[in-house]
């Protein structure tokens, strides 16, 4: 079911009636089409398809899907598990909004170990306080978790903090170049094929929202 901002607000609305600080999570992939998300018109893309449960991003320059529906500023949590199949890029590049600007969470960039946010402050996921090294088996399916607030970034990988970003004061944006495709919400690869499942998202209560 296509998202819309008032639904999702009335469930939240609905959970603190019942005591619950947080509203129920959304799918956001049916498992079966590309409903609701299109392929990211870079140049030189990959193809984008469905099979077995998983969106597969096809090996190109950068290739990618964007969300075609509303999507909250700030205040959500968004789930997925990604793999990359094949190359050495990244292979999960999640671009999402963030108050009123946009930012992107590089997993396996630079190389296929870099992970941060691109961008804060001008400087991308290699060059800023958030970049960590981590290895990623080709193949394998990792569990990607982030949270955005008004003045806090944090991403996990696998139950593991890996992103604890405050963004108060902090100039939050994109890479220059063609990411700004992937906005709203946007999921993007660099030279290399991934699958992508299980997406899903949540708003989150008031007191988790600072």
């Amino acid at each position: 079911m296509t998202f819309t901002r008032r639904s999702a607000l009335a469930t939240l609305l609905a959970g603190s009636v019942t005591g619950q600080t947080t509203a129920r999570w959304i799918s956001l992939f049916d498992g079966k089409s590309l409903k609701g998300w299109k392929a990211t018109p870079f140049s030189k893309h990959g193809e984008v398809s469905v099979k077995d449960g998983t969106i597969i991003i096809g090996e190109g320059r950068l290739t990618g899907v964007t969300w075609t529906g509303d999507f909250p500023h700030s205040g959500y949590e968004i789930q997925f598990e990604a793999a990359r199949l094949n190359g050495n890029d990244f292979f999960a590049g999640i671009t999402f909004p963030v108050n009123d600007s946009f930012c992107s969470w590089i997993n396996g960039g630079w190389g296929g170990a870099v992970v941060g946010l691109s961008s804060l402050d001008g400087d991308d996921a290699s060059e800023n306080d958030t970049n960590t090294a981590r290895d990623f088996a080709k193949g394998r399916w990792y569990a990607f978790r982030l949270r955005v607030t008004k003045s806090r970034i944090e991403g996990w990988i696998d139950g593991q903090v890996v992103i604890d970003a405050d963004i108060t004061g902090r100039r939050v944006g994109l890479r220059p170049g063609e990411i700004d495709l992937c906005t709203p919400l946007g999921f993007a690869t660099y030279s290399t094929t991934a699958g992508l499942r299980k997406i899903k998202y949540r708003l989150l209560g008031s007191g988790e929202l600072k």
